[in-house]
């Protein structure tokens, strides 16, 4: 987005990584600046905001890619606490962040874009938290654009697996911890990250509501209408595909 001339913001709770990210934009002649940011916390949230108006004048875009998913069945996690966390920063942080940023937002007719999933879609076995917390992002920001009236913008990419991500590898496990390993990709479903982010980016260049990664995620919400039989039996099998 910077080399498409954004004047982009960095927000994590990572500095060492925000400040390499920054200095890799920097260099190639495009304009960034770093804000540590926790967002599940309200003030950090608020200070982000603030500091974005007060550097560059306005906030155009609010970019929600935070993320940390799970691969565990239900009934053999030993303590579900670790839902707490998946909500923290999966919904409540993107309502922190949208929250600090609307009034903004506003004055400029900005967008909101959420890098989401398909299981805010659909349920995803092995993923009870993850897709609760994603089901609950989509019913938020579909509300908040009904109230809004197109007042802000609003953009939801819809992602399939995705190589070259550490979302599976930082994902909790049956026992609460980090499951340290990327297996699916090597999956033949999963779509490259750079391919990825170029659709992103032509989506938010071209004012869509939404853009599915792989396309055929868009049928997802037809076909579990209609053959919701048929579909559950492919999740299953493509899970348990890549379960070992």
């Amino acid at each position: 987005m910077a080399a498409h001339g954004a004047k982009v913001v960095l927000a994590s709770r990572n500095q060492e990584k925000l400040d390499k990210l920054c200095s890799d934009i920097t260099q190639n002649g495009a304009t960034a600046m770093v804000i540590p940011t926790d967002i599940t916390q309200v003030a950090d949230c608020r200070n982000l905001i603030q500091k974005t108006v007060q550097s560059f004048g306005s906030v155009d875009m609010l970019l929600l890619n935070a993320g940390v998913s799970m691969w565990a069945a239900f009934e053999k996690i030993d303590d579900v606490s670790f839902f707490k966390t998946l909500m923290d920063v999966n919904y409540t942080g993107c309502v922190n962040c949208v929250h600090a940023a609307l009034p903004e937002l506003k004055k400029v007719n900005g967008k909101i874009a959420a890098i989401t999933t398909a299981q805010a879609l659909i349920g995803f076995p092995h993923h009870t938290g993850y897709a609760a917390s994603k089901h609950a992002l989509h019913g938020f920001l579909e509300t908040l654009d009904m109230e809004l009236e197109g007042k802000v913008r609003f953009l939801n990419a819809y992602l399939g697996w995705i190589k070259g991500t550490n979302l599976r590898s930082s994902a909790f496990g049956a026992d609460g911890g980090k499951l340290g390993e990327a297996r699916h990709d090597h999956n033949r479903h999963a779509i490259d990250l750079e391919d990825c982010t170029t659709q992103i980016v032509k989506a938010l260049q071209s004012d869509k509501k939404s853009v599915f990664i792989p396309r055929k995620i868009k049928f997802i919400p037809f076909l579990n209408l209609f053959c919701k039989k048929w579909l559950w039996k492919k999740i299953l099998k493509n899970v348990r595909a890549h379960d070992s």
